[in-house]
């Protein structure tokens, strides 16, 4: 079989920077000639990028690699991401599984492929271990990308276990960053993510987080940056101050994970609900539309249902446009496996509701402000009745009919109504 005829599929759960990872890969196998294809066509080769922050993520992750190793018998299956690292031992046993790579070495798996299709053996053990390595996105399977600066965190939270699967904090030097914001320009992305593990947290020689953003809006160009899931650090007016760069787009995911300040102690999160609070407010002091989406765990070890109210009261004062609501899924290795005091799982999953309840409402009230104002749309669908669809701003989604334009271009749009429930709710526009 040619090289040219060799295909390729993959699967990404996870997190926004497991996206970008596997981006980087379609990118790479694209260039050196394979044929990448829906993960649900048969292929050669079948990439799973795996996550294994909760229960329900091993679980998807399991029924994931089964179902590329079922549809594709007789094929390769290169199982990645996090998983890999918390499981590795057990993933390694499988035979439906050809290959396990970590996460370190995830950048390489075109070596190990190319090798395995050239008759070498190579162990994935052997693989060129750089999480920095990863190819610049020209072939996405998104249309925004992602621009990944630090990987790794040091805060070891009670709950997690992501410095064990993805390490120890580490930060991209400077110069590679700016390179690589440069060329996925030059690929024709006009939105940038900066992402990372814990990105707040970057530190490179005398640069810090502010002065990575800072250099980004500064390359010339028609583009805007937004920024991925942060830490609630206290940034001061130096960060706030960047948000008035027409480049820089008025969201921000800023995980609070519970409204007590009881549990977030539990937790060992390094701020408390005031500090979250004060950054909240001194951006809507100047910016009162500014999306705020966060990140809330239920039924975390000790929560009683004060601590659970004071976290849909959070919902409420802070008006955030989207939660995502998580079941607290005991992490071997992990501090709070060992707390006592754990939730019955009959009180998360109403705990859950009630919470999914509170944050829809929130959705709706937040959605309903920008009827009436305008958008710049970055147009990223266009069906074939002719609805235009994209994100303003904002990070809201907006729909709007027009002939004659095409994806990956922005477009001021005047917001007329909202339609649809729930999660599928999105505003509609006319085109200014």
């Amino acid at each position: 079989m040619s090289l040219e005829k060799r295909k390729i599929a993959f699967k990404t759960l996870g997190c926004r920077l497991n996206q970008y990872e596997t981006d980087a890969l379609v990118s790479d196998f694209d260039q050196a000639g394979y044929e990448v294809v829906d993960f649900k066509d048969a292929a050669d080769v079948v990439v799973v990028n795996t996550c294994t922050v909760t229960n329900q993520s091993d679980q998807k992750s399991r029924n994931i690699i089964s179902q590329a190793a079922r549809n594709n018998q007789g094929s390769m299956v290169v199982v990645t991401g996090c998983m890999a690292n918390n499981y590795k031992e057990k993933l390694e046993g499988q035979d439906k599984i050809t290959y396990v790579v970590d996460n370190k070495r995830k950048a390489s798996i075109r070596q190990l492929v190319d090798a395995h299709f050239n008759g070498e053996i190579l162990h994935p053990s052997n693989l060129d271990g750089d999480v920095f390595q990863f190819s610049t996105v020209d072939k996405s399977l998104h249309t925004r990308s992602s621009i990944k600066i630090q990987d790794g965190c040091d805060n070891f939270c009670t709950f997690c276990i992501i410095p064990k699967v993805r390490g120890r904090a580490v930060s991209r030097p400077l110069p590679e960053i700016i390179e690589n914001v440069k060329h996925t320009l030059a690929n024709g992305f006009k939105e940038l993510v900066i992402t990372g593990v814990n990105i707040g947290r970057y530190e490179w020689e005398d640069k810090r987080f502010e002065d990575v953003v800072e250099a980004i809006l500064d390359i010339p160009g028609d583009f805007r940056v937004r920024i991925s899931s942060l830490e609630p650090d206290g940034f001061g007016d130096r960060f706030l101050d960047l948000f008035k760069h027409p480049k820089l787009a008025p969201h921000l995911h800023l995980c609070l994970q519970s409204g007590s300040d009881k549990v977030l102690l539990r937790m060992r999160r390094m701020y408390d609900y005031k500090r979250f609070e004060s950054i909240v407010e001194r951006f809507r002091a100047v910016w009162p539309d500014f999306n705020f989406t966060t990140d809330l765990i239920v039924g975390f070890p000790g929560e009683d249902e004060d601590d659970f109210q004071q976290s849909l009261n959070a919902v409420d004062q802070f008006g955030f446009s989207h939660v995502h609501a998580f079941k607290y899924s005991v992490r071997k290795g992990t501090r709070a496996e060992r707390m006592e005091e754990q939730v019955p799982e009959k009180v998360k999953t109403s705990r859950s509701a009630q919470l999914r309840d509170q944050s829809e409402a929130m959705r709706k009230a937040y959605l309903n402000r920008f009827v009436g104002q305008s958008q710049t749309v970055l147009v990223e669908k266009i069906d074939q009745q002719g609805w235009a669809s994209g994100y303003g701003e904002h990070y809201v989604p907006v729909e709007f009919k027009v002939d004659g334009i095409s994806k990956n271009t922005f477009h001021k749009v005047r917001i007329t109504s909202l339609k649809g429930e729930n999660e599928s709710l999105t505003l509609v526009g006319e085109l200014e």
